[in-house]
């Protein structure tokens, strides 16, 4: 099973794509059969951002679920995903 990360944010904005680069990092180093990445348009996916609960992008919903209303830290989202990816092994 394979954790989903989604990252809402909009076009155009620096902040999104620079906070963005590091977490991205962060989910590789992972690996892609353990933890998926998407980049979420919220201009696009509206209706599927509201349904999540998104105010503000930039934002971080795993596997369907808000956990991030803001863009964590590096160091928050690894220890995030090593519980999450504990919890599936037992």
């Amino acid at each position: 099973m394979s954790i989903r990360i989604e990252v809402f944010s909009t076009p155009g904005c620096s902040h999104c794509e620079r906070s963005r680069d590091g977490l991205k990092a962060v989910a590789e180093a992972f690996g892609a059969q353990r933890v998926s990445w998407r980049d979420v348009n919220v201009l696009d996916e509206l209706d599927y951002a509201v349904k999540l609960g998104v105010l503000t992008p930039p934002s971080m919903a795993i596997d369907g679920e808000l956990v991030f209303a803001k863009l964590p830290s590096v160091a928050m989202l690894r220890e995030e995903l090593a519980r999450r990816l504990e919890r599936e092994r037992t």
